[in-house]
């Protein structure tokens, strides 16, 4: 009776995983970039919620706002700018390369991760302590706050980094749009 929530959790991390693997698959079937875009935002939908499954509710946040929020109002920008137009085979050649190639780095980068769930993990080691922790090392009161400007400064200026020169490139897009008409 005191692992029923354990297993609802499961099974729904299972489910979750169900649908986006049934969404990857559609991604990589799907003809039409309009379908790619709505799959593309769905599936970042679905990763979000798994990860407030999984208790990671930061990054949850950040997968719904960025993955299924801005960067599918910029796929849709993009389209509508640029056309539904797809590439011919001949060159979709090194995309499926580049593809191909990513794929295989970021499987020989999971290798090295520690086992999911273990207990002797550095977060379980040392996560909590940035609630103590936070306040002396970086004088910011909110623990959020000092989490990622301080701790996670890098990696939060890599996000927006990548955010705002996708908004440049529609920016640009639709200059361009505008000095046609």
């Amino acid at each position: 009776m005191t692992n029923a929530p354990l297993v609802a959790e499961a099974l729904l991390s299972l489910v979750l995983m169900g649908f986006v693997a049934v969404l990857a698959v559609a991604i990589l079937r799907v003809r039409g970039l309009l379908a790619l875009v709505i799959l593309l935002g769905a599936y970042s939908f679905i990763m979000a919620t798994l990860f407030v499954v999984l208790d990671a509710v930061d990054v949850a946040m950040t997968e719904a706002s960025v993955g299924a929020g801005i960067s599918t109002v910029l796929f849709l920008g993009a389209l509508y700018l640029t056309g539904h137009g797809e590439a011919d085979r001949q060159r979709r050649i090194v995309p499926i390369l580049v593809s191909g190639i990513t794929a295989v780095v970021l499987v020989w980068g999971m290798s090295d991760l520690p086992a999911f769930g273990s207990a002797d993990q550095p977060i379980h080691a040392q996560g909590a302590d940035y609630l103590e922790r936070s306040l002396p090392d970086t004088g910011i009161p909110n623990v959020v706050t000092a989490v990622l400007a301080s701790y996670r400064g890098f990696d939060t200026l890599g996000e927006t980094a990548v955010v705002f020169t996708a908004a440049i490139g529609v920016m640009v897009l639709l200059r361009r749009r505008g000095e046609r008409s």
